[in-house]
């Protein structure tokens, strides 16, 4: 197996800063894997961006007060709400969740895809913004649709730094989408689905590619339930792989 610590501490950084506390983020990648070879969405960040300008991403961001509050179908799998505690000042169910739905909630609003179930009605007072547009769809959030694959800290005094959750969610699981979310003045730009080989040559941020070569590796072995989950973070100056 590859090993990815080199990569991850070998890649080029701008450390310009005084060292900040990371801020809780989560992504999704969008799995479809009805095919011979599994892809995954991809999208492209708007040239403007100081933040990783043109690059492809997967959908994510920073948790919000709201994700703590909107009401959702399923739960969050209970193997992946303890992986989600692990290696955290201040575990609890309610976090897991809040990640998890701060995962729907970025892919929604950078893609317009909802991921969830249509089948119980609207939502009732869901939290302002963005969770209201999601609601007036008419569909709940379902924690039981997505998997918690990996986590990584951006090293020390970078501009931004965050502690991301990596999350799955099969393609199948969609429940609706909003057009018009997308282009040329959007967050993303562009939106492609591509499989793992196509993925890797776009132009990417380091910890994305490694990100793929994890998610492609548990593929390959099954994508069981039971496969370990990478957490990356920068130990005296050099990555370490753990395994949550």
């Amino acid at each position: 197996m590859t090993d990815h610590t080199v990569t991850l501490t070998q890649a080029e950084r701008v450390r310009t800063t005084v060292n900040l506390r990371p801020k809780d983020a989560a992504t999704m990648l969008i799995l479809d894997r009805s095919g011979a070879r599994p892809k995954v969405l991809m999208g492209k960040r708007h040239a403007g961006h100081k933040f990783m300008p043109g690059k492809y991403v997967f959908p994510g961001g920073r948790i919000e007060d709201g994700d703590r509050r909107m009401v959702a179908t399923g739960a969050v799998p209970q193997i992946c709400e303890d992986r989600l505690g692990k290696r955290c000042l201040r575990p609890s169910a309610g976090k897991a969740r809040a990640l998890a739905l701060a995962a729907i909630r970025e892919t929604f609003e950078e893609t317009g895809l909802l991921f969830g179930s249509d089948e119980f009605g609207a939502p009732e007072n869901p939290p302002a913004g963005s969770w209201t547009d999601f609601a007036a769809q008419g569909v709940f959030p379902d924690l039981s649709a997505i998997t918690f694959v990996a986590r990584a800290i951006t090293p020390p005094r970078r501009p931004k730094r965050f502690d991301t959750r990596f999350f799955t969610v099969d393609a199948a699981a969609v429940a609706g989408k909003v057009e018009g979310i997308v282009g040329p003045d959007s967050e993303l730009t562009d939106l492609v689905w591509v499989d793992f080989e196509e993925a890797k040559a776009l132009d990417l941020p380091t910890i994305t590619t490694v990100i793929l070569q994890e998610v492609e590796s548990r593929i390959a072995a099954g994508f069981a339930p039971y496969l370990p989950v990478p957490f990356y973070w920068e130990k005296r100056g050099s990555f370490v792989r753990e395994e949550l």
